[in-house]
């Protein structure tokens, strides 16, 4: 009787463990947009032009995510997403800056959708981890860049966005991330040691 009741209970734990396990989801997305950084001032800089200014960089994001927790009403996903952003211009009135920055954030997170299985589900993210700036070698003007080109950084992440369904296994995805970063190496002090990278962009999520 006791084995009874335990190969019973047994297997009442797989299934259970398999029905979780195959609940669980996993998605893959590649988005493109753009980096947008506000403009700052430079201390001691001419009164004419006294700001170091930012492009629109061209930049791309990977994410991947596991949903852990999924209802009607909401689920909980964990998140990486990578984001890289290929090419940030810089402007500045002086020959001191760098010509261009590269940077990658990686921020794992917690992503939570509401109305996960509607056609359209609106979600917030939020997490931390690590960035890396790669400045140009070379001066926005003329000349070799004489300040660092390689700064490591601690991340936070915040952001919102929309997914619209376009089959069981694809989703449209619009967001906007805010990726508050320390400051790359710039050569000039302009009295900040934070700044917020606003990633927006769109692009396809596979469910699988």
């Amino acid at each position: 009787m006791l084995l009874k009741h335990l190969t019973i209970g047994t297997m009442v734990a797989v299934c259970t463990f398999v029905a979780q396990a195959a609940a669980q989801k996993n998605e893959l997305s590649g988005l493109l947009g753009r980096t947008f950084i506000a403009d700052q001032g430079i201390q001691g800089a001419p009164a004419y032009d006294p700001n170091l200014r930012f492009g629109k960089g061209l930049t791309f994001e990977i994410n991947y995510a596991r949903r852990f927790i999924g209802a009607n009403v909401w689920s909980l996903a964990v998140e990486v997403p990578f984001l890289v952003n290929v090419d940030e211009d810089l402007h500045a009135a002086q020959n001191l800056i760098p010509e261009s920055f590269s940077s990658y954030f990686v921020t794992p997170a917690a992503r939570v959708n509401l109305f996960p299985s509607t056609a359209v589900s609106p979600w917030v993210s939020f997490g931390g981890g690590f960035g890396h700036f790669s400045e140009s070698s070379k001066l926005e003007f003329v000349g070799p860049n004489p300040g660092k080109t390689g700064t490591n950084t601690g991340v936070l992440q915040a952001g919102v966005g929309l997914d619209v369904k376009l089959s069981r296994r694809f989703t449209v995805r619009g967001e906007a991330r805010d990726f508050w970063s320390g400051v790359p190496q710039l050569n000039v002090t302009t009295g900040k040691s934070r700044q917020h990278n606003i990633f927006v962009g769109g692009g396809i999520v596979w469910h699988f």
